[in-house]
């Protein structure tokens, strides 16, 4: 019997390839199984999930707008119109299990299927869970957890704990530091930092940033800079001039290089880019983005901070604290020893298996 199984979620990489890394371990058990994913309309799982080899089909459903209230007054008429689509989606491709990582088309498509009484787990990758994931888990037959003591958000009975899934490219890498820095034209023999903010770039980082270019060529510190496109054409017109020490992109695809160069990472604190680092055992200093929901990022870095597993900057304080943080963590080689053996220890590489193996259990 062929196994279907959907995988609802998206809106962002945090959410997309934690879901491709899922697919991917299903495949391997059963290469067989028939995957559908559901995304939302307009987002960018639209083109990563096809770019890695799957079907989606997409919901016209967006998330609560906490920047523009009036953006939210068609929200209860696009959740209405986006549980109609599932429901459709669901009766036409007749799944044996649903899993929802998160993101704006998880909720609608798990509601319907567990309306219709097929087996549910959710991919939680947070260490403070959303609302529509606590609502979805009273009903969800297994919560995978990437972050321990998840007790207080889900049911205990179906909670298990396997950290989040990293993508193949990283865990699996095998590029050298002296490849990394020559594909990003840098010099080996000096320390280079990498700064990156999601797939979209994040504005406080970018900013802050921005008056430290000079310092880095003074300190003769290389910085690898994926800025996001909104910041894109100011970042690469300011760093022209310092065009020996920073490299600017939009975008960096080939991630393994880029993290394998760095000697340092300044990130959000998204639940993938915390899971790629403890696997790639780099120092990073987080600056969480406080508009997610629940402010989880900060959460979520707070947990390795506890750790003593990496360092955190408040959203505002980025601009007048992260040089000082950044250019004294470089000189402080006892400190970033400790931040790289901590963080290490919390890496994981075999979560996407571990995930795919209790979805194939729902469907036995």
């Amino acid at each position: 019997m062929q196994r279907r199984i959907i995988i609802a979620g998206g809106g962002t990489g945090g959410h997309i390839f934690p879901a491709i890394a899922i697919a991917n371990a299903l495949k391997k058990i059963d290469p067989e199984t028939e995957i559908l994913f559901v995304g939302a309309k307009g987002k960018m799982e639209m083109e990563k999930v096809p770019q890695a080899g799957y079907k989606i089909e997409g919901l016209e459903i967006a998330g609560f707008n906490r920047s523009n209230m009036l953006k939210n007054l068609l929200l209860p008429f696009k959740v209405i119109k986006s549980l109609g689509q599932a429901r459709r989606i669901i009766e036409r491709f007749q799944p044996q299990a649903v899993v929802g990582v998160g993101g704006y088309a998880s909720f609608p498509i798990l509601r319907k299927a567990q309306s219709k009484g097929i087996p549910t787990l959710i991919q939680e990758q947070n260490s403070f869970a959303g609302k529509a994931n606590m609502i979805l888990g009273r009903k969800a037959k297994k919560i995978c957890t990437g972050y321990e003591s998840m007790e207080k958000f889900f049911p205990a009975d179906k909670i298990i704990y396997t950290g989040n899934p990293v993508r193949n490219n990283i865990t699996q890498s095998s590029v050298t530091k002296e490849d990394a820095l020559q594909h990003f034209g840098l010099k080996s023999g000096k320390q280079t930092v990498f700064a990156v903010g999601g797939s979209l770039g994040a504005k406080a980082i970018n900013e802050a940033l921005h008056p430290l270019l000079s310092s880095f060529v003074e300190k003769d510190i290389q910085l690898i800079w994926q800025t996001g496109k909104p910041y894109f054409e100011t970042a690469k017109s300011a760093a022209a001039a310092y065009a020996s020490h920073v490299k600017v992109f939009e975008f960096i695809n080939l991630m393994d290089f880029a993290y394998k160069a760095a000697d340092v990472v300044i990130s959000r604190a998204g639940a993938l880019a915390i899971a790629e680092l403890c696997v790639v055992k780099k120092p990073v200093i987080f600056v969480p983005y406080p508009f997610a929901a629940e402010d989880h990022q900060t959460f979520n870095a707070q947990s390795l901070v506890n750790k003593k597993a990496a360092l955190m900057i408040k959203n505002d304080d980025a601009a007048a604290q992260l040089g000082t943080t950044l250019f004294s963590l470089l000189q402080n080689k006892a400190l970033l020893e400790q931040l790289q053996e901590n963080i290490g220890k919390l890496g994981n590489t075999n979560a996407d298996m571990v995930i795919a193996k209790e979805v194939m259990g729902l469907i036995g």
